[in-house]
């Protein structure tokens, strides 16, 4: 029988090799894509971002376990596809216009893709205009990153942009990054903020309502 618990156990150890091996290995055994998904590789990561919230991992064991999290993502992606399992959301991230910092953005699309979420990665120095389209077809939650105080202006006018396509309404804004806050969110109306990797899965979760 395929472990599952296995292939997540080799996830938070970072064994790419062996989370390759594991979800072929459940695939072939005719596991359904959606359980490997969700016991398997979502599993892993769900305790990896614990502990990178509870500081018992950092950013180098994080890169590594999403690692080996892309290498059973890449067997699964086109099942999972072909049996229309639907992701638990669509996030489209960014960091925003006149901003090239990337680490912690790539961090966050790591951790939710690990989570299941379906990402639409739009890169860095992202024009509010990228954003609202992204919102046109069909992202659920659209995440900011901004390094720079001089750059979070940008997250605002993201919002702004949103609000005069009138597609405000269509999906959630998250915002985050080091000098970013709760009371900034506020401020410019996003719909959360979360100070880190692991938070900003539960935040987005808490946003779209999954489980």
């Amino acid at each position: 029988m395929a472990d599952l618990q296995a292939l997540a156990e080799a996830l938070i150890r970072g064994d790419r090799d062996t989370a390759r091996t594991l979800t072929q290995q459940a695939v072939d055994e005719g596991v359904a894509p959606k359980q490997i998904l969700d016991e398997g590789l979502v599993a892993g990561m769900n305790v990896v971002g614990a502990k990178f919230k509870a500081n018992e991992f950092y950013v180098p064991e994080v890169l590594i376990a999403a690692r080996a999290m892309h290498a059973g993502m890449d067997i699964l992606k086109p099942l999972l596809a072909a049996s229309d399992v639907q992701p638990a959301g669509v996030v489209a991230i960014g960091t925003v216009k006149g901003d090239l910092h990337d680490i912690g953005k790539n961090l966050v699309a790591m951790m939710l893709e690990g989570a299941g979420f379906e990402i639409r990665d739009l890169g860095v120095d992202v024009a509010p205009e990228k954003f609202v389209e992204e919102i046109q077809s069909g992202a659920g939650v659209v995440a900011l990153s901004a390094l720079l105080t001089t750059t979070m202006p940008s997250m605002a006018d993201v919002i702004n942009a949103a609000k005069e396509a009138g597609v405000r309404d269509q999906a959630k804004v998250m915002i985050g990054g080091a000098p970013v806050t709760q009371n900034y969110a506020d401020e410019i109306g996003a719909d959360g903020y979360a100070p880190d990797a692991a938070s900003a899965v539960d935040k987005a979760r808490e946003l779209l309502g999954v489980a």
